[in-house]
């Protein structure tokens, strides 16, 4: 299943993989430690992650997201695209900007990375970027733009991706936080972003009236976090969602992705999936059809945004 990112044109799947918890040992998904089940030396990483594009590729997902703070997400990324003869008119890959990752591959690291949204960093972080994807990069984002981090109104870093968008690549921004909204509408009014990027899910869809109006501006739209690292799984302790899985003949990941799917501003939702049998689980989302009735029963799940982002914020690596 198909469809067009926005304006760019670009031919994507409405499923995508986003690569953030196959390209280094620890992340905040819930069970992320038992789905990598010690395999987290580098080499072994490697092959899980292939593993999972493998799976991907074979469902039909056709869109893969990366950053250069996953770890080494942007060079598995590469080599499995090199060794499986695929380019960039088989595959769309975004990647983002912003955000460093210092863990040095331990899963207990203090800090695992550091945002800094700076013309310097873009500088830097492009050239990695585009030195480990060659021509298959074709959306190029910032990290979590937020308002509080001035980004939008640098005007050495929005004149330098106008410059990079000049040269042919499409140019995006992922937003975080309570104020998904207001960075959204802010960049719009920028005027120079292509796609956006951000958190829609049962327990925070406070963003979908920004998303709309971004996709009616003819911008692609991106969902990230749709199972809300792992709380809309059967992993996770959300009141209702298995009753209203089990009633759909389906689990609560695919139901809780299913309703993303169905939001007529959504172009691409993103599957985090760290092994093949959540790949798997995930794609069967593209063959739900939620009904009304289900949908009603979902919406008390929704938090207020501030306590969405809090318990975010508290989730352990591991």
């Amino acid at each position: 299943m198909t469809t067009t990112l926005g304006r760019t044109g670009l031919a994507v799947s409405r499923l995508g993989l986003g690569l953030a918890a196959l390209g280094r040992p620890a992340y905040i998904d819930i069970g992320h430690a038992s789905d990598l089940a010690g395999q987290t030396d580098v080499e072994s990483l490697e092959r899980v992650a292939h593993t999972v594009l493998d799976a991907a590729y074979a469902g039909g997902v056709r869109y893969f997201d990366a950053a250069r703070s996953y770890g080494k997400a942007e060079a598995f990324l590469a080599d499995w695209l090199r060794g499986r003869g695929l380019g960039p008119s088989d595959v769309t890959v975004g990647s983002k900007w912003g955000y460093t990752y210092t863990a040095d591959w331990r899963v207990d690291a203090p800090v695992n990375e550091v945002k800094e949204l700076s013309l310097a960093n873009l500088r830097k972080q492009f050239a990695e970027s585009s030195g480990l994807l060659g021509p298959n990069l074709r959306l190029y984002q910032i990290h979590s733009a937020t308002l509080e981090s001035g980004v939008l109104d640098d005007r050495g870093v929005i004149d330098e991706l106008e410059r990079l968008k000049h040269n042919g690549l499409f140019i995006g921004l992922t937003v975080t936080g309570t104020e998904q909204a207001e960075t959204i509408h802010k960049a719009l009014r920028v005027g120079i972003f292509d796609c956006v990027q951000a958190t829609w899910n049962l327990l925070e869809p406070s963003a979908g009236p920004a998303l709309a109006d971004a996709h009616a501006s003819g911008a692609g739209v991106i969902v990230k976090e749709a199972l809300a690292n792992g709380r809309l799984t059967a992993r996770g302790d959300v009141a209702g969602l298995a009753e209203a899985a089990g009633a759909a003949g389906a689990t609560p990941d695919a139901l809780a992705l299913a309703v993303v799917l169905a939001q007529p501003w959504a172009d691409v939702v993103l599957s985090g999936a760290s092994t093949v049998a959540e790949i798997e689980s995930n794609l069967a989302a593209l063959r739900l059809d939620p009904t009304a009735d289900v949908v009603d029963r979902l919406a008390g799940t929704q938090e207020d945004p501030a306590v969405y982002w809090h318990t975010r914020a508290a989730l352990p690596w591991n």
